[in-house]
């Protein structure tokens, strides 16, 4: 989507108030999911909760295209996403504490740099908007992705090397979100990049 076709989803999106809708099912199925993690990491069934995080993982990625493809996106959808997002990856961290901290607590700096990164553009939303920026750039994109294979790495006992590049990534594109959260006038839902920010805070100006 180019940024000029860009608006906020409330704008122009017939589905802007719709709730049951197929993305908005894959993201409960997410947030369901996501809290039975926490269940298997207490079970310590390393495998199940291994493979329930790589499914809900690809679910992410599934059901924002679907929601492009069917036009079915939604500022209520947004919020939902990144919701289920912000569980998955709590739950993912309670279950590598729980399973690996004998190799997590060697990795304090880097995951904790990609918490207190996450606290500061959750915040500065928070404070600015009154709501949890939903932005889903670029960066959070291929974030994503790395913490997939940098959390395999931990759970199958491989290298750290893909976790850290994962949490160093993942602070970047909170520090971006931040940056885009200062740039915006409103709270807006996908907002891929600070250059589609830019354009969307000019267009907000008013004219003189």
């Amino acid at each position: 989507m180019e940024p000029n076709e860009t608006k906020a989803v409330k704008d122009d999106n017939p589905m802007q108030d719709s709730i049951l809708t197929i993305p908005n099912v894959i993201c409960f199925a997410r947030l369901v999911g996501a809290l039975s993690m926490i269940y298997f990491a207490i079970a310590n069934k390393t495998n199940i909760f291994t493979v329930v995080f790589v499914c809900l993982s690809l679910s992410d990625w599934i059901d924002g295209r679907l929601a492009r493809w069917l036009n079915q996106r939604s500022v209520f959808g947004a919020r939902l996403d990144s919701f289920a997002d912000s569980v998955l990856y709590g739950s993912l961290l309670f279950g590598l504490i729980w399973l690996r901290w004998e190799v997590l607590q060697h990795e304090a700096f880097w995951w904790i740099m990609g918490l207190c990164s996450y606290a500061l553009t959750t915040g500065a939303g928070l404070w600015k908007y009154g709501r949890v920026p939903s932005y889903h750039t670029y960066g959070a994109k291929i974030t994503q992705w790395l913490i997939l294979f940098g959390a395999l790495c931990l759970l199958l006992d491989f290298s750290t090397w893909p976790f850290r590049i994962a949490m160093l990534a993942g602070a970047i594109t909170n520090l971006e979100a931040t940056a885009i959260t200062r740039i915006l006038p409103e709270w807006r839902a996908d907002v891929l990049s600070i250059a589609h920010a830019r354009v969307i805070g000019s267009d907000s100006l008013p004219v003189a």
